[in-house]
Order: structure tokens, then C-alpha cells, then sequence
């Protein structure tokens, strides 16, 4: 897969900017400051709808302008496809396809699929759980488009479900119209959360030994790289496990008992979850169960990785996080021309020059690799390609 023309209107720092893309690799080399993160940003957002530096999309619109649209050309094997997504502040997306007719945002995912590498990623490792959850959910969304709308509900009837419950909290007891109000949202929560725990389970069950072996890769192979999905459903039986501690780096880390359980098990085991947190959940008007509680606990050797990894190790195993995401990915879609499109933005200069070589010879046989560098020199000679220089606002061969 690759972009053969992307332009960017109103994105960013760029009030219009139109750029021809080759296979292969492509850096887009100046100091900081200048724009070239924006141009790996917009591309990653047209394959996801989500920004790797934002959580809203206020940021990504022009100062002073209404609305940005970005537009590229999409060649999936021997394919291509004209995308266009219009972004507006506050209100909804709209997206086209071949200049058809506008569509939902989320109608077009599935069409590009990149997979982005920033320094960011080093909140995979070090940051909050919500982080890791985040992670998961991409992948999940990557792979099967429809789970942007599981993803949606699940977060819109989250809402719904702590209003009612802060509202219970608030009249001091919980009444005969709260009681079943709370029924009917209970259900839609675990219908909506079955579904989204289910496909994360899925995907972790895909990622996993990629994850390690990249990390296995990228470093001396001495600490194994792991990942555990820890859930808040059915919590008493991984409370019979570790706690959430990974693996004695032999044996590997503990299997969650959810990962042999169906949609409909994982529904059931739900239900039971919320009715024995009914009284804490009254209590703090706030829902204690579901996927948005849950982690995803990364480790390595004997160790947790949060809070007890190196600065290198900790690099290492984002670094293997987004690798893992490219095998995946890879690995659904085998047919000649489907490779996802890599986007290294800014990491080589973050990375000692062995890690450089060794990302480098992993990634090179990307169809497409985009590059953003400050230095060129930090770019390992592997990954030697077209250069073009970028200024603020501006960007020439």
C-alpha cells in the first residue's frame, strides 16, 4: 500500500500544500518546529480518525479557518482510491470516496491503514492505563472498521449510565424509577461491553507473540517482552492468578481466564460483575465495571514494565507495541500491495544508533515508509530514500 498525492488544506500549519508521494521511503527532513510532524499527523488521522498528539479535533484546524480537509491517493495492490476528510470543530466529520457523495468519518476506515511511530508512544509503556486501552482499541478499529461504532456506543452509554447513577447518588436512595432505568442501561452497557472486551481479547491474542518478538529483536533477547490483559470483568478469577504480575520470563505470562471465554460468556460473566458492585457503584455514582477500567499489563523478564524499565527498554517495547501492530496487519491482509504504510515521526533521534539499525532492517520492507527527521544523518542508511525539505508552511524537494 501506498500514497501516491496527498494535499492538505487548512490542516495545521499548512494553509495548502500538495505533495507527490513514491513507494518506497520519503523524509521529510528541517528543523523543528517548521510542520513535519503535521504532515505524519494528518496522514495517520485519515487512516483512524485520531490524532496521536490531540484528543480533540479543534488543534488540527488552521487558526482562523472553519474547517480542514485533508486528501490523498490510496493504491492498495493494483487499486487506488481517491479519500477526502473534512474536519470541523464540534461537529461531526464527513468524508468522500472517489468524490462521491459526502459519508460518515468512520465510513472510510479500513481503506488506508498506516501504523504510526512517535515519541509519543512512550505513554504506551509509562502512562496511564488508559493509554494501553486506547492502544488496544486502535488495533481493534484497524483491523475490523466496525468497531468504531461498538467503541461509540460502549462510550455513549458509559455516559448515559454515570449521569443516572450520580443522579441516584445525589436523591440519596436509589428508587423504584432509578432502579429500573439502571436495568435497561445495565444491558446496553454489556451488550456494547461484551462485544469491545471480546475484540480486545482478539487482539491481544494477535499481538502478543509479535510483541515479543519484536522486543526480542530490537534488543539482546535477555528480559521477554510480555502483555496481559487484566479486566474488571470477572475479576475474582484473575484475582486467583498474580495480581497482574507478569511471567517468570520462562512459562510466559499468566493466560486471563476471559481470553477462552465467548461473547455470550463474556456477556454473562458481565452481568454478574455489576451486580455484586451495585452498592460501591451507588455509593460513588460511578460505574466500577467494564472495559473502560480495565489494563493491559505489559511486562518484561520478571518485572513489570511501568515503573521499573529502563529509558532504553521502555523505547524498546513502544517501539515493539507499533511493530506488532504492522505483523498483525500484515498478516490480514497477505496479497501483494496491502503492506500498511509506516510513518516514523521523529524517532530515530530519540533512539542510540544500534535500536536505529535494528528498526530500520525490520520496517524496510514496508512498500511505503514516511519519515520526519530534524537531522538527516540520525536516519539509518537502510532506509535511504527521497528527501524533501520542510519550512514553515511550505515543503519542496
Amino acid at each position: 500500500m501506498y500514497i501516491s498525492h496527498v494535499s492538505l488544506t487548512d490542516f495545521r500549519s499548512y494553509r495548502q500544500v500538495d505533495l507527490e508521494l513514491v513507494p518506497g521511503t520519503t523524509v521529510f527532513a528541517g528543523p523543528n518546529g517548521v510542520g513535519k510532524t503535521n504532515i505524519a499527523e494528518a496522514l495517520g488521522y485519515l487512516a483512524s480518525l485520531s490524532s496521536h498528539r490531540v484528543s480533540n479535533d479543534a488543534p488540527l484546524i488552521y487558526f482562523g479557518a472553519d474547517q480542514a480537509l485533508v486528501r490523498a491517493r490510496v493504491h492498495r495492490g493494483d487499486q487506488a482510491v481517491g479519500l477526502e476528510l473534512e474536519i470541523t470543530a464540534g461537529k461531526a466529520n464527513r468524508a468522500r470516496i472517489n468524490r462521491a457523495n459526502t459519508v460518515r468519518a468512520r465510513d472510510i476506515l479500513g481503506i488506508l491503514r498506516t501504523v504510526l511511530f512517535a515519541p509519543e508512544d512512550l505513554a504506551l509503556v509509562k502512562g496511564d492505563p488508559s493509554e494501553r486501552r486506547r492502544y488496544l482499541d486502535d488495533v481493534l478499529v484497524a483491523l475490523q472498521p466496525h468497531h468504531a461504532a461498538t467503541r461509540s456506543d460502549y462510550d455513549r452509554v458509559l455516559k448515559q449510565r454515570n449521569a443516572l447513577l450520580k443522579s441516584a447518588r445525589a436523591s440519596g436512595r436509589l428508587s423504584s424509577s432509578h432502579e429500573s432505568t439502571l436495568s435497561v442501561w445495565d444491558e446496553h452497557l454489556v451488550t456494547a461491553g461484551s462485544k469491545l472486551l471480546r475484540g480486545r481479547l482478539e487482539v491481544l491474542g494477535a499481538l502478543e507473540g509479535h510483541i515479543a518478538d519484536a522486543y526480542d529483536g530490537l534488543t539482546d533477547g535477555s528480559k521477554p517482552a510480555t502483555a496481559r490483559y487484566m479486566s474488571t470483568v470477572g475479576g475474582a478469577m484473575d484475582d486467583e492468578q498474580d495480581q497482574g504480575q507478569p511471567g517468570n520470563g520462562t512459562s510466559g505470562t499468566p493466560r486471563s481466564p476471559l481470553m477462552d471465554l465467548d461473547e455470550g460468556e463474556l456477556h454473562a460473566a458481565f452481568l454478574r460483575s455489576l451486580a455484586l458492585q451495585r452498592r460501591k457503584e451507588l455509593d460513588r455514582g460511578l460505574t466500577l465495571v467494564g472495559p473502560h477500567r480495565d489494563e493491559l499489563v505489559l511486562g518484561l523478564g520478571t518485572a513489570p514494565a511501568k515503573g521499573y524499565a529502563s529509558h532504553g527498554e521502555t523505547w524498546s517495547l513502544a517501539l515493539s507495541l507499533r511493530l506488532a501492530v504492522y505483523r498483525a496487519l500484515c498478516e490480514d491482509d497477505s496479497r501483494p500491495g496491502s503492506k500498511p504504510i509506516l510513518i516514523l515521526d521523529d524517532v530515530f533521534a530519540e533512539l542510540d544508533v544500534s535500536r536505529r539499525r535494528k528498526l530500520a532492517a525490520v520496517v524496510a520492507d514496508a512498500e511505503q515508509v514516511i519519515v520526519t527527521a530534524a537531522v538527516v544523518e540520525d536516519v539509518p542508511d537502510e532506509l535511504n530514500g527521497r528527501i524533501l525539505t520542510v519550512g514553515p508552511g511550505t515543503v519542496s524537494a
